[in-house]
């Protein structure tokens, strides 16, 4: 049991609001205030809450990528085989949908159009490979190929359109000057998870 001198009384139930309002009841306080009256006299005078632990027993765990149904596997990288952050990344999404129950879209941006990609089917296999290789069998492929935007912004598009929970991206494709970093921010409307090199 811990005292606390306050000035004013706390909220009786304080709250943190986000994406995940289950994420809410595990982080509650509560704080038994006694009934109390502040005359002009007694303004400077402190006022003793007590406060006590929760049980952890009692508190549920919540898994944080439970969630994520909607996972957006951006591909960026011009290489046929895939580069290792790519592979990463797909490796990833797939363990991710496996465990959660979720469904993979994979979105494969380059600034030329499909005609002038020559290995882009050898891409596409790749892809299928190592997403079979992680358990994963289906998935939508979406191609936006020469639409003279930036991948961030075509990235941010689809996971906007499409509703989607999480985005798995490697830092390979940030470092190669692919995606930018800045705008991740500003267009992509769901958590970004960020894989290292």
């Amino acid at each position: 049991m811990a005292l606390v001198h306050c000035r004013f009384a706390p909220p009786a139930e304080t709250r943190f609001c986000g994406p995940h309002s289950s994420l809410s009841s595990s982080f509650r306080t509560n704080f038994k205030v006694p009934n109390f009256s502040v005359s002009p006299r007694h303004r400077g005078t402190s006022l003793k809450v007590k406060s006590e632990a929760n049980d952890p027993e009692k508190i549920p765990v919540v898994d944080t990528f439970s969630g994520f149904k909607q996972l957006l596997l951006p591909v960026v990288d011009r290489n046929p085989y895939l580069t290792e952050g790519t592979k990463q990344a797909t490796a990833t999404t797939a363990a991710l949908a496996k465990k959660y129950g979720g469904d993979i879209t994979v979105v494969v941006v380059d600034e030329n159009e499909k005609e002038k990609l020559a290995e882009h089917e050898t891409q596409v296999a790749s892809i299928r490979w190592h997403l079979a290789q992680g358990g994963f069998q289906e998935f939508k492929l979406l191609e936006r190929l020469g639409q003279g935007k930036k991948p961030t912004a075509i990235i941010g598009e689809v996971a906007d359109e499409m509703n989607m929970d999480l985005v798995v991206l490697s830092m390979e494709a940030i470092h190669s000057k692919h995606v930018d970093a800045n705008l991740l921010a500003e267009f992509i409307p769901c958590p970004v998870l960020l894989l290292p090199l």
